[in-house]
């Protein structure tokens, strides 16, 4: 039986860690790597233009990176895609406000990435076992 301070509880809270660190920097390398990509190519979308289209390609991007590295990790498609769907949700209540003009893209940008982390953490917490147990 493990206590809240026995070293099995905390190995567990320290791959749960460990994997939400590792989640921001996939989604930072994806939201770099296919940015770069898309500049190169010339497909950069303008966020004073286009701020919504803007998020949803860094929202993409963000989850490609998330989603290569879970499944490297050998995480399950259903915890995959919910990690995925945490980069997009934020805007289901602030596309409305950035439409009305209530917000610009830069509010939108802020907002919904200072929203991803929390959301991320819900979405590990969902599925504690998988990213506190045994290490993928």
């Amino acid at each position: 039986m493990t206590t809240p301070t026995s070293p099995t509880t905390g190995r567990r809270w320290g791959r749960f860690a460990l994997h939400y660190v590792e989640m921001i920097i996939a989604m930072f390398a994806g939201m770099f790597a296919l940015g770069m990509l898309e500049s190169v190519l010339g497909l950069s979308v303008s966020l004073d233009r286009q701020p919504d289209l803007a998020y949803l390609l860094m929202a993409f991007n963000m989850s490609v990176g998330m989603a290569v590295w879970m499944r490297i990790r050998r995480h399950g498609w259903a915890s995959t895609l919910e990690m995925c769907a945490v980069m997009f949700v934020p805007v289901v209540p602030l596309f409305p406000l950035l439409w009305l003009g209530v917000i610009d893209g830069g509010a939108l940008m802020l907002v919904a990435h200072v929203a991803m982390l929390p959301l991320m953490l819900a979405a590990m917490a969902r599925r504690l076992d998988e990213y506190a147990g045994c290490a993928h």
